[in-house]
């Protein structure tokens, strides 16, 4: 079932994904096959290759521009007052990393991190709101921010994205826990992406075949049972079984 998509993606919702990837062509076979997703044939901006799940975008598949870039996925947060989120993101300690920049017609995209340096996706729309289904088998579900200061994170985003997470009504697809829960302690902070699946041993399974590892294998979890991957290329998810 199709969401009102102009109305979900308010400030601070996550609203899209993608992936950095050395071989995008890689990509689309290993993430075909895992969640049953298509492909535009046409290349988007940048050689980007939107993802599709039943005819309606879930994330996009980009040609890393440098070698030196992490081969990573990146949640981004809907920002439709780019300029205002950004000056309250370096008000509130975090920083802006390098310049927004115009997505053709899509939108327009920056990366920002947070105090502890977690980078995450801003994204003000053009003619691209944001996902066209989420919350189902093979698309985007839920955005886990593993941190080393669970207080101060939740200072942070409880003031930046406060409607999103904490307003009427509100269902947020967004938590944080302490590093060390999951990853060793040396593992910086970060944000993890999570697809839903309907049965996550199973998409373990595929993943395994298809190239990927897994690097945390189930667990429970107040919003269902997770497992983390590690993509053919080393890109890292996780899938989410509820």
């Amino acid at each position: 079932m199709a969401e009102n998509r102009a109305s979900a993606y308010t400030e601070g919702v996550p609203c899209w994904v993608d992936a950095q990837l050395s071989d995008t062509a890689a990509g689309r076979r290993f993430y075909g096959e895992l969640f049953g997703w298509t492909f535009e044939e046409k290349e988007a901006y940048g050689g980007s290759v939107l993802a599709l799940l039943e005819g309606r975008p879930v994330a996009a598949l980009a040609p890393k521009s440098d070698g030196r870039m992490p081969t990573v996925w990146t949640v981004y947060f809907a920002a439709p007052d780019m300029g205002a989120l950004a000056a309250r993101i370096r008000a509130g300690g975090g920083q802006i990393v390098g310049d927004a920049r115009q997505v053709g017609h899509y939108g327009t995209a920056a990366l920002a991190a947070d105090p502890e340096g977690a980078v995450f996706g801003l994204w003000q729309p053009g003619r691209h709101a944001g996902f066209g289904v989420r919350h189902q088998p093979g698309s985007f579900d839920w955005a886990q921010l593993y941190t080393r200061d669970t207080e101060t994170a939740n200072a942070f985003y409880g003031g930046l994205f406060h409607e999103a997470l904490f307003g009427r009504d509100t269902r947020p697809d967004f938590g944080r826990a302490p590093v060390t829960d999951v990853f060793p302690a040396e593992m910086p902070p970060h944000f993890l992406v999570h697809f839903r699946v309907a049965r996550a041993e199973a998409a373990l399974g595929t993943a395994a075949r298809l190239g990927g590892r897994v690097q945390v294998p189930p667990f429970e979890t107040s919003y269902g049972t997770v497992a983390v991957v590690a993509d053919d290329q080393g890109a890292s998810f996780a899938v989410l079984e509820r």
